[in-house]
């Protein structure tokens, strides 16, 4: 009990750490065009840099959480489609609305896709629910195959898949202006002495014109330090919400029965170890059974794949989880 009690207080400090990521965002516009008005007020708001703030928590996290699902859907209907006959789709969809009963939650719409990745993605929002699977989940054995869908559903039921999708848009952009910062402070010169000899030999000799490996660094370093302020609850709500938020799941899950727990732990396993995790999308990756970022990612999250040998640890050990 006491385990569960201090588990549900991180991921409440997760859950609110991911919402301060869009509200940090918006302050950066909202911020000094608030100081700009100057120190009265409209209305009952007042303006200035609080007023900023204010308005930045007001309009951040609901204008992610209206963005969201919009971001989500856009980039599910670029995936290859599963090329499923009606029999398999319907059959599917059946097994989808069946465990959405048992788990207790309305059955989301299901989008069944061509990819190598063993992966199951749920999002939530204003649009209606979506589940997201690829054939090659699909292809596991049975009770592998529909633990991972009980697990997507689960967290529907818990609405961790509505926080993460209402925070997502913030949470990628972060994400991404975090990965072009690391970049741009590990670029360095790509030609080396003998390089340059060629160039001279056929006349070229671009190094004059070449912005500085320095300049690059300068340029990262400061792009972090301006990202700080958000980035530090983004990786905090990776941490807390979202991996925490997987990890609940698969105990509500294993505590459906043995068949369920060890169905769980076989497709966690299996997804984690497959090949195929470059062709699962980045944005729903967050949304997903199983994290599939890459090196890079991973630690500019704050994550790891030791998330995954943690949670499968757990699921195969004899104690309660």
């Amino acid at each position: 009990m006491t385990d569960s009690v201090d588990g549900g207080g991180r991921r409440a400090l997760g859950a609110v750490a991911l919402l301060a990521v869009p509200a940090v965002l918006a302050a950066v516009a909202l911020v000094p065009l608030a100081a700009l008005l100057g120190p009265g007020g409209i209305g009952v708001l007042p303006v200035g840099g609080l007023g900023g703030l204010l308005a930045a928590v007001v309009v951040g996290p609901p204008g992610s959480a209206l963005l969201g699902p919009v971001l989500v859907d856009r980039r599910i209907a670029r995936l290859p489609e599963a090329d499923l006959d009606d029999r398999r789709a319907g059959f599917v969809a059946d097994r989808v609305e069946r465990l959405a009963a048992d788990v207790g939650v309305d059955a989301p719409e299901v989008t069944a896709v061509r990819a190598d990745a063993a992966n199951v993605a749920v999002a939530d929002g204003h649009r209606g629910s979506r589940l997201v699977v690829s054939t090659r989940l699909l292809g596991l054995p049975e009770a592998d195959r529909d633990a991972a869908l009980r697990h997507a559903l689960v967290r529907l039921r818990t609405k961790q898949a509505m926080l993460t999708t209402a925070t997502l848009p913030a949470l990628a952009a972060v994400e991404t202006a975090a990965l072009l910062a690391t970049l741009l402070v590990g670029r360095r010169g790509d030609r080396t002495a003998a390089d340059r000899r060629v160039n001279r030999i056929h006349g070229y000799e671009p190094d004059r014109e070449r912005v500085p490996s320095w300049a690059y660094v300068i340029a990262g370093v400061l792009l972090w330090l301006a990202l700080l302020p958000a980035w530090i609850p983004a990786t905090v709500g990776d941490r807390l919400s979202v991996a925490g938020g997987r990890s609940a799941a698969d105990a509500l899950v294993a505590r459906s029965g043995t068949e369920e727990r060890e169905g769980l732990g076989n497709a966690v396993a299996f997804a984690s170890d497959a090949a195929g995790a470059s062709d699962w999308p980045p944005l729903l990756d967050r949304l997903s059974l199983v994290s599939m970022a890459d090196a890079e990612t991973g630690r500019v999250r704050g994550t790891s794949r030791q998330e995954a040998r943690t949670r499968l640890a757990r699921l195969r050990s004899k104690r309660a989880l």
